[in-house]
């Protein structure tokens, strides 16, 4: 008798061919956009859609723009259920990404801010102290105004690779593909570790491998822009993942802060994730000193990781006050800033200046943080039920407890997305990988982002700047329209 081979994989459909070839036209089309008419160092700054259009090749810009995103859209969402195979979702996402990762930077020109900064810290200036503008970056040009002259709201890890992207670039070319190489091994980062957290949350690898990677907002803004979200990310996924895989254990509580302490230091909002990466990393019984121990373990990695870091850079922990220059940009894609656009238009009509978008911004953050200690909250009480789960039921309930704390974290990355005072769209990035691993049903999730990815134009022109009022309404209606039926729902 023969021994039996390996298993034969179960044959594609055509529906699943054909999504995967017309994303690679799409991904194309988008690449022929950015070199048509990306966010390239001397296009011009504050251009609009009539302007682009104007533009001696802006007719075929936009059109690409439009005809590869709807394409690109439309091949992600058609198998939002799951690729047919995990190496399949694999190698689509891959093809997808490989003509963005050859186009110019596209989507938004933060690549050039982020080189300016790397400029600024290795030439022996505080980035968070001071701009580029007054550090005299010679790529200024380049850097959109608004963020010429504010402090860098980045952690001094990335601080670190930005400088290193300036020392191995040289120049502003080599620069920008060094710090396309950082986003993208991040983003490789990420890739490993899906496949195991797919495991311990019970979900099939091949949904959550094409969801979180396959995205339109990935290749646009993740590869194209490189965007550190991308670093973020994978630090992320990996240390959720070493939590989730060793529960219980000190050196794998120690390790896995450490890299949640590093996905902080890049971006700060990557700390909403770690109370739930503690749940995730207890193994026996919820019991609060159970709880209080394994905190310990984590927290000690996590402040460590920001102690070696910032005593490293030299840069100490000046970044945190940077972070209050991120919401300079106001745009009507935030929900509270929409709100307080409209709070605004309303006193005009009877004469009032309300000056209500600050204010609506600082009761959200408040907001925000009750919200936290809610999801939190509900996430422990769940686990809590499990301790009744009898001894040689526990490994079973494994898969059960990773889901709930990873849902947890997945929520608590929506509230911070939807709460903030400012939101771009590679922002929707965040929650995107978590809700690919937790999530029983996609559409409410994968239809927003997939939103998401037409307010960025190839140049970096972002249309809710130039739909100010008719977004902040709209916005503002289906914020109500949500809260209302939300409200009516019959707790479950």
């Amino acid at each position: 008798m023969t021994a039996p081979g390996p298993p034969v994989p179960p044959p594609v459909s055509l529906a699943a061919l054909r999504a995967r070839y017309a994303g690679l036209v799409g991904a194309v089309l988008l690449a022929v956009a950015g070199y048509l008419g990306g966010a390239l160092p001397d296009a011009p700054l504050g251009a609009t859609p009539t302007s682009i259009w104007r533009a001696p090749d802006g007719p075929a810009t936009l059109t690409c723009w439009l005809i590869g995103t709807m394409l690109l859209v439309g091949a992600w969402w058609s198998l939002r259920e799951g690729a047919p195979s995990t190496r399949w979702a694999y190698v689509t996402a891959g093809l997808w990404a490989l003509p963005l990762l050859v186009a110019p930077p596209m989507g938004s020109r933060d690549v050039y801010s982020y080189a300016c900064q790397g400029w600024t810290y290795a030439h022996g200036v505080d980035p968070y102290t001071v701009g580029v503008a007054a550090a005299g970056c010679p790529w200024l040009d380049t850097v959109a105004p608004i963020w010429r002259d504010t402090p860098a709201p980045y952690g001094p890890v990335f601080m670190l690779l930005a400088a290193l992207a300036v020392s191995l670039g040289g120049g502003l070319t080599g620069t920008i593909v060094a710090l396309r190489v950082i986003a993208v091994a991040g983003l490789l980062l990420a890739a490993l570790c899906l496949p195991g957290l797919a495991r311990a949350a019970g979900v099939p690898a091949r949904r959550a491998v094409w969801l979180a990677l396959a995205g339109p907002l990935v290749g646009v803004h993740l590869v194209a822009g490189a965007h550190n979200d991308a670093v973020m990310l994978g630090l992320l996924l990996c240390g959720l993942l070493v939590v989730v895989r060793r529960p219980g254990r000190p050196a794998a509580l120690l390790l896995a802060g450490a890299l949640l302490g590093l996905a902080v230091t890049v971006k700060a909002s990557a700390v909403v994730v770690v109370p739930f990466a503690v749940l995730a990393g207890m193994p026996g019984r919820y019991t609060v000193r159970a709880l209080l121990r394994h905190c310990g373990w984590l927290a000690g990695g996590l402040l460590a990781a920001l102690l070696v870091t910032s005593a490293v850079s030299g840069l100490g922990f000046g970044w945190v006050g940077g972070l209050t220059h991120s919401g300079d940009s106001e745009q009507w894609t935030s929900p509270p800033t929409a709100v307080g656009f409209v709070i605004d238009y309303a006193g005009a009509l009877v004469g009032r200046d309300p000056q209500a978008v600050p204010v609506v911004r600082a009761v959200a953050v408040l907001l925000l943080a009750g919200v936290l200690v809610v999801l939190w909250w509900r996430a422990w009480q769940t686990l809590r039920g499990l301790n009744e789960v009898a001894a040689p039921e526990i490994a079973r309930s494994r898969v059960a407890r990773s889901r709930v704390a990873l849902h947890g974290a997945a929520v608590a990355l929506v509230a911070t997305v939807v709460l903030s005072p400012v939101f771009h769209p590679w922002y929707a990035t965040w929650p995107l990988a978590l809700l690919a691993l937790t999530a029983a049903r996609t559409t409410w999730f994968v239809l927003p982002t997939a939103a998401a990815a037409f307010l960025a134009l190839p140049d970096g022109t972002n249309l809710a700047r130039v739909t100010k009022a008719p977004g902040a309404l709209a916005m503002t209606a289906l914020l109500l329209t949500v809260l209302v039926r939300t409200a009516r729902r019959r707790p479950r």
